[in-house]
């Protein structure tokens, strides 16, 4: 005998805007019987809000094959349930990609509801031409994987959309200037649709500076849109100019900073880079003296 199981309403809730929740997800979160909820504690204000009398499940990263399994008996029941994030859309960097998974694999019907997202309403801000996009979400926490991970994404041309948490701010911008170069344009959007919401478009190069210079513009939500690689410079771009600098007599710091400003290769790595060229130079020259 074929189960027939009630939907599953996949609903997206404000990022922080309560008047940005459609008057769709009002009358699903309204009607449900059950809402899964990332966080209960978070998500009760906003049903109370609304007048919602559906009861509440958790279904967060760390039960949610098991708040699936618990749906799913809830469905089959005739329950309808309508699934929900903190904010934003479910599955989208947040939990409830497995939930529809089971959902799917048990022939449930899943609804899903147009709505708030932030990598998109930061991507409507950002005023980049690129036809593409690739959403990313969140790094890598530890530096070494996170340039690991930029470095595999560093040569796509299409614009390239990240969530960072605000204690991770700085080091991802800086991550970011090292390994996708000097050359892109980022877009910061923080706190979207909040009391404090910031949009600062400008050189990546800048962005780090731009942040420090204020304590208060590392707090709270960021979703970062960074511009697509441009054409393609040869891999040795950046050691030619720095020989060319150095030829010069430029200070080794401003020798990097100006290779890496105009070939888009990491400022840290060129410098890295120019003190062996001195340190050769200076073997070589010490060799024909000898």
């Amino acid at each position: 005998m074929t189960t027939e199981y009630a939907p599953l309403y996949v609903v997206p809730t404000p990022l922080g805007n309560l008047a940005d929740l459609s008057e769709r997800a009002r009358g699903v979160l309204c009607a449900v019987s059950w809402v899964a909820a990332e966080d209960t504690r978070h998500s009760a204000p906003l049903l109370r809000h609304m007048g919602a009398k559906a009861r509440l499940l958790a279904a967060h990263a760390h039960n949610e094959n098991a708040a699936a399994e618990r749906i799913l008996a809830l469905l089959a029941q005739g329950e309808a349930v309508a699934l929900i994030s903190d904010a934003g859309t479910p599955g989208i960097s947040d939990p409830g990609a497995r939930i529809v998974a089971h959902a799917h694999a048990a022939g449930a019907r899943v609804i899903p509801l147009p709505g708030p997202c932030a990598a998109v309403t930061a991507l409507s801000a950002a005023g980049f031409s690129e036809a593409h996009w690739l959403f990313f979400g969140f790094l890598p926490s530890r530096s070494g994987q996170r340039r690991a991970a930029l470095k595999t994404i560093a040569s796509l041309s299409c614009a390239l959309a990240f969530y960072e948490a605000p204690h991770r701010i700085l080091e991802s911008v800086a991550d970011m200037y090292e390994e996708l170069g000097a050359g892109r344009t980022l877009l910061i959007a923080r706190e979207l649709s909040k009391q404090f919401e910031t949009l600062r478009r400008l050189p990546l190069g800048e962005a780090a500076d731009w942040l420090a210079a204020d304590p208060m513009r590392q707090k709270g939500e960021f979703t970062l849109i960074v511009s697509g690689a441009t054409e393609e410079r040869p891999a040795n771009e950046g050691e030619r100019l720095l020989r060319l600098f150095l030829a010069e007599n430029l200070p080794v710091k401003q020798a990097a900073r100006l290779a890496a400003t105009l070939s888009g290769q990491g400022k840290n790595a060129l410098y890295a880079q120019a003190l062996t060229m001195i340190k050769e130079q200076k073997t070589e020259d010490s060799d024909i003296c000898g």
